[in-house]
């Protein structure tokens, strides 16, 4: 299948070029629109149905009409001299907010950066205006405006910037200043404060791939093609992802397409990278050959060891496809698909570039004429043949003193958008200093009738009293009822900010234990907001990680058993990649726990490690493996095959572990903390996998086993050799210095 898929794309290659340039441009383009369409931003909504908070969604949705898209902005409006406000100046308030009700917003026309205005939806609205609260010492009035849509979409955030710029004008011409917070005023300024901070760190890493292929290949073409494929098939994957959810009606955690973008990219670009050395290797071996018949020939071989790489993502993605938690289940198999479409470009797009482009690929370096001196790479696989141990047990200390770092692990369920200093920042922190920190996103409870039945307003009023008395909750709003008195809500304004730890042990506990104990008999309470949300995300994804880490360590072991026809060297690989995870979460920890004094490490960051650093990192592992078992079917000593593969997989294997540390490092700058510790951890991680793995542990112990490594079936040996192979085309068998 590899062989006939390799094969005609580098017999035709201009049109398996065509085919994907068009497939890509056009699923870019139009996925780009309904990427909005397909997102769901309440984390809430992929809880299961029994959790508590979930079950507050539904009663939310159900009695009182609450739209999932809808988006909270709380309004400030205080006196422009920071006097109190007078009844005078609430009835002037009252009167601009009636106004500013009444008004539709029409969506301005996309920038130059968005899609054109026919293929965006049109979120043009009147938006919903209302009074929440005063402060006790007067010195602000809140205001609650409701817009519908999805917050991340552009077209959203600008019918917002023209409600906040009308009301902003209205207020002052009222003597009025203002501040808007929550909800979407807060995803609106924090996109403004990251767009330059993407852009910039886009453009620095596009140029950090291009300068580090100039670098290795000294070439222009070797430097931009890679990138400029890899960009068209990750517009391919995007838009079929996002066609596929919108085929099925399948909810997409607004992260899921920045993610498959920062997989794609790193490892596109190393797929790309290990057919390129091999593609060079084999042109300088034998110059007689012509392009398309190496290229056919290398792209047969690599394909077989990409795949099986690509496989291992694809594995380990799809194990979350048994997670409970809806953020994790559509994120898994959504990278999956994405990779299985990079995982057919690298079968056919990538052979078919260098069918094409030939020698032309590598110029204008004169490198294909002559055979390389022995540079670092082949005295540091001189190295590992002659001082396995000592190697070994240096790469053992090094990852067992990160692992250390594990001591007293704490996990952080903060979403950090807290931290940022964006005008929402400051409109909260001005809110929390005369009212308790939750009164811009409070908790709310709902309570029901288990038959049915109308409720009794003075029934219910003994639960809000309950929790009044609880030690944290600030305030408590008036209880509402809906139109058919099925339904009661009320407001806890919680002491703590609704996203930090405090809030979420408060409501998972005193608040949920007194609603346990205070609820009206023959009712249901159910507490909602996003405290109660995440403290319910914690539990799930406890409980995920549990099921994810030992079926996906399962089926990356099959995988590497059907790969590498062996029962020893599967499980050396997966006692490696098991070090490089534990060394990265506890220099994790060390890090962002100690040294940045931060709560701890963000409570994703071990499945995602696991994830990325396990299943990425075992692609270089795969990869030297493979050369190694390659060169030990050959005649002539075990090391010398170790050093000979470490001489011609080592540079592929740094350059594409750089490249891909950089795609994920990018993230490390974001503004977000959570995001921050994600992009510096698996940057570092996949460093460690290609540095102290890959080329050092692997090639090390395999060295001190010799091809015993491959029991119970062994490669080679010293009076065999490889049919079909000739010892011309291996001029460096025995160049390599063992002893």
């Amino acid at each position: 299948m590899i062989r006939a898929l390799t094969g005609f794309s580098t017999r035709s290659p201009w049109k398996v070029i065509a085919v994907w340039a068009v497939l890509g441009i056009f699923l870019t383009v139009l996925s780009q629109p309904l990427v909005y369409r397909v997102t769901e931003t309440q984390s809430g909504a992929f809880l299961p149905a029994r959790y508590d908070s979930a079950a507050a969604l539904k009663v939310a949705e159900e009695k009182f009409g609450v739209k999932p898209d809808g988006n909270a902005v709380t309004l400030l409006v205080a006196r422009a001299d920071g006097g109190p406000l007078t009844e005078a100046d609430e009835r002037r308030v009252g009167a601009v907010a009636e106004e500013l009700g009444s008004r539709r917003v029409d969506m301005p026309p996309p920038t130059q950066e968005e899609p054109p205005a026919f293929l965006n939806e049109d979120h043009s609205q009147t938006p919903a205006v209302g009074p929440a609260m005063t402060a006790p010492d007067r010195s602000f009035e809140l205001l609650t405006v409701r817009l519908a849509g999805n917050s991340l979409d552009p077209g959203l955030q600008r019918v917002y910037r023209v409600f906040h710029d009308r009301a902003e004008e209205a207020f002052e011409e009222a003597g009025m200043r203002t501040g808007f917070t929550g909800g979407l005023a807060d995803v609106t300024d924090t996109a403004d404060a990251e767009k330059t901070t993407q852009t910039v760190v886009g453009i620095v890493m596009v140029g950090l791939i291009v300068l580090i292929n100039i670098l290795v290949f000294r070439s222009v073409l070797a430097a931009f093609v890679p990138l400029l494929a890899v960009v068209v098939v990750g517009g391919a994957a995007a838009g079929t992802v996002i066609g596929g959810a919108v085929l099925t009606g399948i909810k997409l955690d607004p992260s899921t397409p920045s993610m498959i973008s920062v997989v794609l990219i790193g490892i596109g670009v190393d797929y790309f990278l290990f057919l390129l050395f091999r593609f060079r290797e084999q042109l300088r071996s034998r110059p007689e050959q012509p392009a398309r018949e190496a290229a056919a020939e290398v792209s047969a071989r690599v394909g077989t060891a990409i795949t099986s790489a690509a496989l291992t993502i694809v594995a380990a993605f799809a194990t979350l496809a048994v997670a409970t938690f809806g953020q994790f289940r559509v994120l898994g198999p959504a990278i999956a698909i994405s990779v299985l479409v990079m995982l057919l470009a690298s079968l056919t797009l990538m052979p078919a570039l260098l069918a094409a482009a030939g020698r032309r690929m590598f110029w204008p370096s004169r490198a294909l004429k002559r055979q390389p001196a022995e540079g670092a790479a082949s005295r540091f696989g001189a190295l590992v043949a002659r001082r396995p141990l000592r190697l070994v047990l240096a790469s053992v200390a090094l990852l067992g003193a990160l692992a250390a770092g594990l001591a007293g692990i704490r996990m952080d369920f903060g979403q950090g958008g807290g931290n940022l200093e964006t005008p929402a920042a400051a409109t909260a922190a001005e809110i929390s200093r005369a009212l308790p920190a939750g009164v811009s996103d409070p908790a709310t409870v709902y309570v029901t009738a288990k038959d049915g039945r109308a409720l009794d307003p003075a029934g219910i009023e003994a639960l809000p009293r309950a929790l009044g008395a609880v030690d944290g909750v600030g305030r408590i709003g008036p209880t509402t009822l809906n139109e058919d008195r099925t339904a009661a809500r009320f407001d806890l304004y919680l002491t703590p900010g609704p996203q930090t730890e405090q809030a979420r042990d408060l409501v998972s506990g005193p608040v949920r234990a007194t609603i346990a104990g205070a609820a009206p008999a023959g009712t249901e309470a159910h507490v909602g907001g996003t405290a109660a949300i995440f403290a319910d995300i914690s539990t799930a994804v406890d409980h995920d990680l549990r099921i994810v880490f030992p079926v996906a360590a399962v089926l990356i072991a099959l995988i590497l058993l059907v790969l590498l026809r062996s029962l020893l060297a599967p499980a050396i690989l997966m006692i490696a990649v098991g070090l490089g995870f534990a060394a990265t979460l506890g220099a994790s920890a060390l890090f962002f726990q100690h040294l940045l004094d931060e709560p701890g490490v963000n409570f994703v960051l071990p499945l995602v490690l696991f994830l990325f650093v396990v299943a990425l990192g075992t692609d270089y592992n795969i990869l030297i493996s493979d050369r190694i078992r390659e060169e030990m079917e050959r005649p002539g000593p075990a090391r010398a095959a170790v050093a000979r593969a470490v001489r011609h997989t080592a540079p592929a294997i740094a350059t594409a572990g750089v490249v891909l540390a950089a795609s994920f490092g990018s993230l490390a700058v974001n503004v977000n903390p959570s995001t921050r510790q994600i992009g510096f951890a698996t940057a570092l991680g996949i460093m460690l996998s290609a540095f102290v793995l890959s080329i050092v542990l692997v090639p090390a112990l395999a060295a001190l086993l010799g091809r015993r490594t491959w029991w119970p079936v062994r490669p080679g040996g010293a009076r065999g050799r490889h049919p079909g192979r000739s010892q011309a085309s291996h001029p460096d068998q025995d160049r390599v210095p063992v002893g």
